[in-house]
């Protein structure tokens, strides 16, 4: 259903359509002069005239139109009772966030954000620090800074494993934050490494066969949505390093991918695969993206969440039951091409590791020599 809404922001009137994320839907909407797109709100809008609402009634009445009474009453009083219904929007209701505490939270120090954005850092690891430091902060009561306790930050780090249950991650990440305070901002040098870290747990990465990765890259989905799992996969990138990829990053004439600024503000360059190259020139030609390689709407990057939704549900048509995530994608490559032959350094500079034994990790997964090796059992006569 498309909602015709009437708002008021910064003294303009707008008439606002509000939808669920549909292509078609988009594509009418697209096709109405004099439409705009609201980055920060996430809706499609006009300027409240009388010609407006007439060009939006005549593209979209085909759908399941609920237009406001106020509207209705200024442009179109005829049909108010003529069966067009609008539907409140039903109040969203809150999900209560186990980290987020009632009392309100402790600000961090300008001058930790400051830092923060200095040392370049990227937005994700910001936010991370900026929201663990200042739980932390919160959860001791700690108005000045600089006279927490050593008492406190283990208090803090007992707090988040035996009530709120983290990760092994989670907690590092939480330590992180609290020594970039003391070790960044206060000058203080490594004697405060003593803060007991976890051991991190050596799990396994899930791994998709060749067959599974099929099934997934050929379930029905849009060109776009097709090609941007197929360049994961097929150059066994990170989200985010596809999200940020500009048109120039990809070099056709030397089959290769630039993959700028990916994490640790490392450049490398990586795999063009030759059905992957075809591919983005077919959706070249239909979508014609003007700054990033892949668009969201309104000519913004295109969402990691958005793209996460796409997997999954391109998963679930594919009938697979294993826990996999996007980022699988990228693992099943290394995996791939490990059982394939290909030399483990070479993959190392394909992912862009650092170290050899981020990349030996996938030894440890690879079925190849596996099928060669029987069981003691199958020499036993029971």
């Amino acid at each position: 259903m498309i909602r015709i809404l009437l708002k008021k922001v910064n003294n303009e009137n707008r008439l606002v359509c509000e939808f669920k994320y549909h292509v078609k839907i988009i594509e009418s909407v697209r096709s109405i002069p004099g439409r705009k797109w609201d980055i920060r709100n996430k809706y499609w809008y006009f300027s409240d005239t009388a010609e407006n609402y007439r060009r939006i009634k005549a593209v979209l009445g085909k759908y399941n139109l609920g237009v406001n009474p106020n509207i209705l009453k200024k442009y179109d009083p005829d049909v108010r009772h003529s069966g067009v219904k609008y539907k409140k929007p039903e109040k969203k209701k809150k999900i209560k966030n186990p980290f987020i505490r009632t009392e309100q939270k402790i600000p961090v120090p300008e001058e930790y954000i400051h830092k923060l954005e200095t040392v370049r850092y990227s937005k994700s690891t910001i936010d991370t620090y900026i929201y663990y430091f200042s739980d932390f902060l919160t959860y001791c009561q700690i108005g000045n800074p600089d006279t927490f306790t050593d008492e406190q930050v283990k208090k803090y780090l007992l707090h988040l494993i035996h009530d709120k249950k983290v990760s092994q991650s989670t907690q590092n990440q939480a330590v992180n934050a609290i020594k970039f305070y003391l070790e960044k901002i206060k000058g203080e040098d490594r004697k405060y490494y003593w803060i007991d870290r976890p051991r991190k747990e050596k799990k396994l990465p899930v791994v998709l066969s060749e067959e599974e990765v099929v099934r997934i890259l050929k379930t029905p989905m849009n060109l776009k949505h097709r090609c941007m799992l197929t360049l994961i996969y097929s150059a066994g990138l990170r989200v985010g390093e596809m999200i940020d990829m500009k048109i120039s990053d990809i070099d056709g004439d030397r089959m290769l991918i630039h993959v700028k600024g990916a994490k640790g503000k490392k450049d490398r360059t990586t795999l063009l695969s030759e059905k992957t190259l075809a591919l983005l020139r077919e959706y070249y030609k239909k979508y014609k993206p003007k700054r990033w390689l892949f668009e969201g709407q309104g000519g913004e990057k295109y969402s990691a969440s958005s793209l996460r939704k796409v997997f999954h549900r391109a998963k679930k048509n594919a009938g697979i039951k294993k826990d996999a995530t996007l980022h699988t994608l990228r693992h099943s490559f290394a995996t791939h091409l490990l059982e394939r032959g290909t030399n483990l350094r070479y993959i190392q500079n394909l992912l862009g590791h650092s170290s050899s034994k981020t990349t030996e990790i996938y030894t440890h997964i690879t079925s190849k020599g596996m099928n060669e090796i029987k069981s003691p059992l199958d020499n036993l006569e029971i």
